[in-house]
C-alpha cells in the first residue's frame, strides 16, 4: 500500500490543503495528514482541535487518516512505514523552501520520496497565515476554510 504523509501545522486547515489531499488520493492509496506539534508556538487552534476538525472533514473517506506528531517528519514517516511525503506548492517561494527541505530529507532518509503538487488555480492565494490574520481583524474566512474546520475556530 502506498501511503503518503501530508504534514503541516494546519492552523487552520484550508480549502487549499483539502484540495492537495483530494488530488493526492489519485496518486496514493492512503494519505496520513500529520499535524505537527510544536509546544513552543501558540496557535489559533489547539492541536487536538486541529486533529478533530480535519478528521471531521474527511470522516467519510477511509483512505484519509489524521494523526499528531512531533519531531522530524521523516522520523514520523519511518514510524508509520510511509515512503512518501506529499507537499503543496503555491508559488516559487514555496518551491524554494520546500525543495531545500526535500533535499535535506533525502540526505537523512534516501528511501523517502517527496511529491509536490501545485496549488489548483483559484486556491494558490490561500495560506493559514493569511486566514489567521483575517480572523484577527474579524474578517470573513468562509470562502477559505471548510465549514467542518470553521466550527472549531469559533
Amino acid at each position: 500500500m502506498k501511503t503518503a504523509v501530508f504534514a503541516g501545522s494546519f492552523d487552520p486547515f484550508t480549502y487549499a490543503h483539502q484540495n492537495i489531499v483530494e488530488r493526492g488520493l489519485s496518486l496514493f492509496d492512503k494519505i496520513v495528514i500529520a499535524v505537527g506539534v510544536n509546544s513552543t508556538k501558540k496557535g489559533l487552534m489547539s492541536f487536538d482541535d486541529r486533529v478533530k476538525a480535519i478528521s471531521d472533514l474527511f470522516q467519510s473517506n477511509g483512505r484519509v487518516e489524521v494523526k499528531q506528531f512531533s519531531g522530524l517528519t521523516i522520523d514520523f514517516c519511518k514510524q508509520i512505514e510511509s515512503k512518501y511525503l506529499l507537499r503543496g506548492l503555491r508559488n516559487i517561494g514555496d518551491f524554494e523552501f520546500e525543495n531545500a527541505i526535500a533535499q535535506n530529507n533525502l540526505l537523512l532518509a534516501p528511501e523517502i520520496e517527496t511529491y509536490f503538487l501545485m496549488a489548483k488555480s483559484g486556491l494558490a492565494h490561500i495560506s493559514s497565515t493569511i486566514v489567521r490574520d483575517i480572523l484577527l481583524h474579524k474578517g470573513d474566512v468562509t470562502m477559505l476554510v471548510p465549514r467542518e474546520v470553521l466550527r472549531y475556530i469559533g
